[in-house]
């Protein structure tokens, strides 16, 4: 089969090769014109891209038509201001001092208006702790709620019978939701709750010394210290937490560019004195960081403005969107440049993302960037022209809803609106009709009877005030005589007792 097709490929070459010397009708009637398709685009690797956008060939495209506007900044680089007031750190905590502290100290040092942090660490303990610089204290609470993951050393109060084993298997046992009191010295309430405790894992275990060095993955709001006065029950010798270091606070880990105090001390020194920002950049990461996890939608530039002052993402505003979104799930609205606009709650799948052309993709829950950073870009087109210039004439009120002065021909364009007006119009001509009758209806006598009643309602009124101030009036006098009359049958009462008795 091979040999044959080949055969026939050799003979339509020769052919055109004869027909060359010929006419062009000769040339045409053997081989045909066409230029085949060919793939000629390079595919764009964006796999190495920092942050939001890395990934960004992988989205599904609804439109790559879009007007850029020359506003924003691609994330790693903002103007310093931008960038810290954006910038969130990933701290290694140092012993003693508070988590409160240690949070006032960097607002301090770095000069800025608020930082917030993920979730309180006691003095003592060490570690993983995400401090958030302004703009970006606005995702704190998202991260206080993410997991944690700690190392902890337990020293138990007497020798396990069975070891290292043992301890292993008690360990396993405290997984899963568990109650917890928090201890003595804690931040909140000492009220029973409930806590899960994902994964736990025994790293080592001294049975000379009692030590117990074990991992556990856990729920924001567990308290390490009663689960090893828990593991200390279980084992039947008691126990108490010796120390402790948190690796994990939601995304970011110990490996996650973790920087210490006096990182961030050098870093600004380094700025002010020799005006060199690389260190502090370093230092500091953008927020969209913490946002890498969260499924993406990616907006038109003349959206942003109007989501940034709490508008819904429609589909006219969207470009890429990300698979597997489901209804209710938590996305990130980002721009071309990589900028995150707002954190979102999708009210469509991915599937309705890409198959219809209207309707609501996403309702905000917490806008990130500042407002007017993009320029505004609703009420430019002609229909808002043309209601702006009916509102200026009186021809619709303050608020663009019509009244009776608004032409029929704007009404005509809004059916929605012409029902309730136009039934609030023939609500109105009736009562103007029936109140001149009713005027004319009204005869002397029913003039009399309404100004008879309005006396009788007067001297009621009068009566009641009367009696009111009467009470107030004679309640002091009252009660002193209920009391006296009550001590009087008390005493009664006791006297009788007292008879009975002899």
């Amino acid at each position: 089969m091979g040999e044959g097709k080949k055969d026939k490929k050799d003979k339509k070459e020769k052919k055109a090769a004869a027909a060359a010397g010929n006419g062009v009708g000769d040339v045409q009637a053997v081989t045909d014109f066409l230029i085949k398709p060919e793939k000629t685009g390079l595919a764009l690797d964006t796999s190495k891209w920092p942050l939001l956008l890395k990934n960004y060939d992988k989205l599904n495209v609804r439109t790559g038509h879009y007007t850029p506007i020359p506003a924003g900044h691609t994330p790693l680089r903002r103007p310093l201001k931008d960038y810290l007031s954006y910038g969130c750190i990933n701290l290694d905590k140092p012993a003693n001092p508070s988590s409160h502290e240690v949070v006032a100290w960097i607002r301090r040092m770095l000069r800025v208006e608020k930082t917030g942090h993920s979730g309180t660490l006691d003095p003592k303990v060490t570690g993983n702790l995400i401090v958030c610089v302004d703009r970006a204290t606005r995702l704190v609470k998202a991260q206080q709620s993410a997991g944690k993951e700690y190392v902890c050393i337990a020293r138990l109060h007497g020798k396990v019978e069975g070891g290292k084993e043992r301890v292993e298997r008690a360990l396993e046992t405290l997984t899963g939701a568990l109650f917890q009191r928090p201890p003595l010295i804690s931040a909140v309430k000492r009220q029973l709750r409930v806590r899960t405790i994902y994964k736990s894992k025994l790293y080592e275990y001294d049975d000379e010394h009692h030590l117990a060095v074990f991992w556990v993955s856990c729920e924001a709001g567990t308290y390490v210290r009663t689960l090893c006065v828990h593991l200390g029950l279980l084992l039947g010798v008691g126990g108490h937490m010796q120390e402790l270091r948190r690796v994990r606070s939601g995304i970011m880990g110990e490996h996650d560019n973790m920087v210490t105090m006096h990182d961030l001390l050098d870093a600004q020194w380094v700025l002010d004195n020799l005006r060199d920002e690389a260190y502090l950049r370093r230092v500091v990461m953008p927020l969209e960081r913490l946002l890498t996890s969260f499924k993406r939608l990616v907006v038109k530039d003349s959206a942003v403005n109007a989501i940034c002052y709490g508008a819904k993402l429609m589909i006219p505003g969207l470009l890429r969107f990300e698979s597997g979104i489901d209804v209710d799930d938590e996305v990130v609205l980002m721009t071309t440049k990589g900028e995150a606009v707002a954190v979102g709650i999708a009210t469509m799948n991915s599937a309705g993302m890409a198959s219809v052309d209207h309707g609501s993709v996403a309702k905000i829950k917490r806008v990130i960037m500042e407002r007017d950073t993009y320029p505004r870009r609703w009420g430019l087109g002609p229909y808002a022209a043309k209601k702006k210039q009916l509102i200026a004439e009186g021809k619709l009120d303050k608020y663009g809803r019509p009244n009776e002065n608004t032409p029929a021909e704007y009404l005509r364009a809004l059916p929605d609106l012409q029902q309730p007006a136009a039934a609030a119009a023939a609500a109105a001509t009736p009562a103007k009709e029936e109140k001149p009758q009713q005027e004319e209806a009204a005869t002397p006598a029913a003039d009399g009877e309404a100004k008879s009643e309005k006396k009788k309602k007067k001297k009621d009124k009068d009566g009641e005030k009367s009696e009111k101030k009467s009470k107030r009036e004679r309640s002091p006098a009252a009660a002193d005589g209920q009391k006296s009359t009550e001590k009087k049958k008390k005493k009664k009462k006791k006297d009788k007792e007292a008879a009975d008795s002899e």
